[in-house]
């Protein structure tokens, strides 16, 4: 039986072109601050990015925990949806290591609003924690954040003496699916993560990108986390590859989703939230099944997925073509849940 895997874009394997320019890269030490590779690799995330600097990290969580550290730290709060990957997914080192207080506000599909901030701001008080950040995440669920969201978020930010870091480690998807340059999604941000390990196909690597001084911060932090590492021009390299050859092609991940989002319907048995497939990123629930239910049965059939409570996740990738999308379409169309009895 042939597997479509689709749990996941971070399940992906280095194309032929991206191990090329992985065996041939220019490598020092990067703790250092030698390899030639990963500095050229900062300097175009900066550049994407519109920020003066950015460092290569080894994950996304930890990119993400290095702005919580700086930015938030210990008596201080950040703003963030409840359903945000620095809550769900980064095992409470928001928390257990950055020191910092999550303010957890329930969103729809995670897509906050400045008003969404009235009377949560809090410091003067001697027995209070201080908010000092706001974490928006782009995309979220596979959902673009709207630029007027975010335009509302900085004012309000700025008028408040707060930072805003953005999780955007989906970002270029962002910016294929709206046209937006993912330069302009930063420009309302104080610090950004995007991360390369995902559908930008690489094996491992996110970029954490701010301004100069938060930089030279955030590389004692990483060096403290464990996150120094030597000979990263292996990893960069593939970095470069991808942002060179990988982003456009992004296109055609949301495509593929969009066209399984359409046999879903197309079968009748799974209630899908077709409004939230802007990229990659399928969400369904079948009735009277657990997600889990769901994710065993489409197994038996080749079709490797992921829950998200009772909601199925499907995550389309640079390992999923053309062909691949016509049969996985194929499947779910004739495909009949079994009900849980």
């Amino acid at each position: 039986m042939k597997y479509y895997d689709l749990r996941s874009d971070t399940i992906t394997k280095p194309t032929e072109g991206m191990r090329k320019a992985m065996a041939s890269a220019e490598v020092g030490d990067d703790v250092y601050r030698e390899d030639p590779t990963t500095t050229k690799l900062e300097q175009l995330a900066a550049e994407l990015t519109g920020k003066e600097r950015a460092l290569f990290v080894s994950s996304g969580s930890m990119g993400n925990l290095i702005s919580l550290y700086i930015n938030g730290g210990r008596s201080n709060e950040v703003l963030t949806a409840s359903n945000s990957h620095i809550i769900q997914h980064e095992i409470g080192s928001i928390a257990a290591i950055a020191g910092v207080l999550p303010i957890a506000i329930e969103a729809e599909r995670g897509v906050l609003s400045a008003d969404q901030f009235s009377g949560k701001v809090k410091g003067g008080d001697y027995d209070m924690a201080t908010t000092t950040l706001i974490e928006v995440e782009n995309t979220i669920g596979g959902y673009c954040y709207p630029l007027q969201n975010l335009e509302g978020i900085k004012d309000f930010a700025s008028t408040h003496d707060l930072k805003v870091h953005m999780d955007g480690a989906r970002v270029f998807n962002a910016q294929v699916a709206t046209g937006i340059p993912v330069k302009t999604y930063a420009s309302y941000a104080d610090t950004i993560t995007f991360c390369l390990s995902k559908g930008l196909g690489c094996p491992v690597g996110s970029l954490l990108c701010g301004d100069e001084a938060f930089i030279n911060r955030a590389l004692t932090i990483r060096k403290m986390l464990g996150g120094g590492m030597r000979q990263t021009g292996i990893l960069s390299a593939a970095g470069l590859y991808a942002l060179e050859n990988h982003v456009e092609r992004l296109a055609d991940d949301h495509a593929h989703a969009k066209a399984i989002s359409d046999s879903l319907v197309r079968g009748g048995w799974a209630n899908v939230d077709t409004e939230g497939v802007q990229t990659n990123i399928v969400f369904f629930t079948v009735e009277n099944l657990s997600g889990k239910e769901v994710v065993s049965q489409l197994a038996k059939l080749g079709i490797l997925a992921n829950t998200e409570g009772d909601m199925v996740r499907l995550v389309t990738n640079i390992g999923i073509s053309d062909d691949d999308t016509a049969e996985l379409c194929s499947i779910l169309e004739r495909f009949q849940p079994e009900a849980h009895v």
